[in-house]
């Protein structure tokens, strides 16, 4: 059984309402919120604990907040945010944090920096997602530029730190691609983000945000190879819609659409059982 998720950027022209609406509307069981959609919850200062409401009011797990940027730069600032984030997840109801890392070019670049940093931070992390009870997931970004590209690097920061049990990886589609890996750590996945890219003239290497669309019959990130993938390996986690393009949210039909590319998902997984 396919288990599918939103995320609020599939659909970030509404409302946290309105969001929820939709995925109660589409037979959608769970939702990720944001704090980065301006204008709307929890960016424009609405109380989680009315988005918690309003989820709970539909049905609806809240799975995560997504993010806690920059993750991997613990300073006492970035502690402080994420005491603050930590605080609205519980509010919410939420069962995890989403943690990006630092996508700059040149960021830390001496033998070991990033790894140390990586280190330092999850370190730091730990106590604060163990009091509110939360996972971490981390999601390593695949663009060239960024300070955690490959989720086997993750994993070795995480077990440095004895953190197995607290941290969590986010296997994105579109980021394994971008990034080249070809490792599966579906036995350390808390979370899959899907969305496809059908743009035939952009490389892999130049693949960025404004190409994720949903994911359909003309997808060049073979989303459901990886899936079928990370499920034989034992992954048993939602399947959370996370399209970036700008097309995907203007459309008079999102509802549809996200309909549409549920059903080319969930019937290319149907094929293999049968």
């Amino acid at each position: 059984m396919v288990e599918f998720a939103l995320n609020h950027m599939a659909a970030s022209r509404l409302g946290l309402a309105d969001f929820f609406a939709l995925a109660e509307r589409l037979g959608v069981g769970a939702v990720e919120i944001r704090n980065d959609l301006p204008g709307v919850a929890l960016a424009d200062g609405s109380p989680a604990s009315e988005a918690g409401a309003a989820a709970k009011a539909r049905g609806l797990r809240i799975l995560s907040i997504n993010a806690l940027q920059r993750f991997n730069e613990w300073t006492p600032a970035r502690e402080g945010e994420a005491r603050a984030l930590a605080r609205q997840a519980r509010e919410a109801g939420a069962e995890a944090l989403v943690l990006c890392p630092v996508n700059e070019a040149g960021w830390r670049e001496g033998d070991g920096e990033r790894q140390a940093a990586l280190r330092e931070a999850l370190a730091g992390l730990a106590p604060i997602l163990e009091e509110a009870g939360l996972v971490g997931l981390v999601e390593p970004l695949g663009f060239a530029e960024c300070s955690l590209r490959l989720k086997g690097e993750a994993v070795a920061a995480i077990d440095a730190v004895g953190g197995a049990e607290r941290f969590k990886l986010v296997h994105d589609t579109f980021h394994h691609v971008v990034a080249g890996e070809t490792a599966l750590f579906p036995e350390r996945t808390g979370l899959v983000h899907i969305s496809g890219v059908e743009d035939g003239a952009v490389p892999r290497e130049t693949m960025r945000d404004p190409h994720r669309v949903l994911v359909g019959p003309a997808d060049r990130l073979d989303n459901l190879g990886q899936i079928r993938a990370l499920v034989a390996g034992g992954y048993r986690g939602p399947l959370s819609f996370e399209p970036f393009a700008a097309e995907v949210a203007a459309s008079p039909d999102i509802a549809g659409d996200l309909a549409a590319s549920m059903e080319f998902v969930a019937a290319g997984l149907r094929a293999d059982a049968a």
